[in-house]
């Protein structure tokens, strides 16, 4: 075994997620980096090239495009002895949906804030009902965070538009659970890890280009789809978000996407 394969071996498994190994989640972040765009195809064999580096099963990979076919995600084709996978309009609409929130390299958070609080009891359930539609962070059970300014549809609900001058630790804690900065920084420190032990003049193949960036942007997103872009001062003293996020492009910009067409001929 060469050197860079070693290296290969170990940048795969310090980037596989701890916490999610969901083979039908790993394959949503791969079509969604590597074939969003309406024509974009991925052959079964390169899925599975890409994939099973990860140390998952190709019977696991079959159940799980299986799975994403029945829930409306991809769709398959056959051309010979060749299988060929691609988003359908639903993928592709829910994929370019969290695009902009995974790939920002600069946020800038929103001026303007609201709160929303509903009545103990029965008045939770309008809260819930216009978090489920807009994009609203939990503060409490009957307290939620909005960006912008309140909805008009509220009549339920108390809205105050908010400015942070001093966010205590327990709502630091709310908005940014410890479990979410444990995941940042171990995401953040094997991006290091990863960084700085990668061979001088490693040469990757097309398909292991796409497992790392898989790993990469799968982990990515876990971490900051979960998480608002809010002002610094919503945040607590030990949130590695900026940090992880510039190492995260870092990582990204030395794997550029593959071209598809070699991708699935590949192998």
């Amino acid at each position: 075994m060469t050197s860079e394969q070693r290296w290969f071996d170990t940048a795969v498994s310090e980037l596989a997620d701890p916490q999610n190994q969901r083979v039908w989640s790993i394959i949503v972040s791969l079509f969604g980096d590597l074939a969003q765009k309406p024509a974009a195809q991925i052959s079964g064999g390169a899925l599975t090239r890409i994939i099973e580096p990860m140390g998952i099963k190709p019977e696991a990979i079959r159940v799980a495009v299986h799975r994403l076919r029945k829930d409306g995600w991809i769709e398959s084709d056959r051309i010979g002895r060749v299988s060929r996978h691609y988003l359908t309009e639903y993928g592709r609409s829910q994929s370019a949906m969290v695009t902009p929130r995974i790939y920002a390299r600069d946020p800038i958070p929103a001026e303007r804030w609201h709160l929303l609080i509903a009545e103990e009891g029965t008045g939770t359930r309008a809260l819930e009902d216009v978090m489920l539609s807009r994009d609203y962070t939990p503060i409490g059970r009957n307290v939620a965070l909005g960006a912008g300014a309140p909805p008009d549809d509220h009549d339920d609900l108390l809205a105050l538009e908010v400015s942070a001058q001093d966010t205590p630790k327990w709502v630091q804690d709310r908005l940014c659970t410890p479990e979410m900065r444990e995941a940042c920084r171990t995401l953040h420190e094997a991006l290091r890890r990863v960084s700085q032990s990668r061979p001088a003049g490693w040469s990757p193949s097309p398909s292991e280009i796409a497992t790392l960036r898989t790993l990469i942007v799968h982990r990515w997103r876990r971490v900051v789809l979960r998480q608002p872009d809010l002002p610094q001062t919503f945040y607590p003293a030990d949130w590695r978000g900026p940090a992880c996020r510039a190492e995260v492009f870092r990582l990204l910009d030395t794997l550029p996407r593959p071209d598809l067409d070699e991708l699935n001929q590949s192998g």
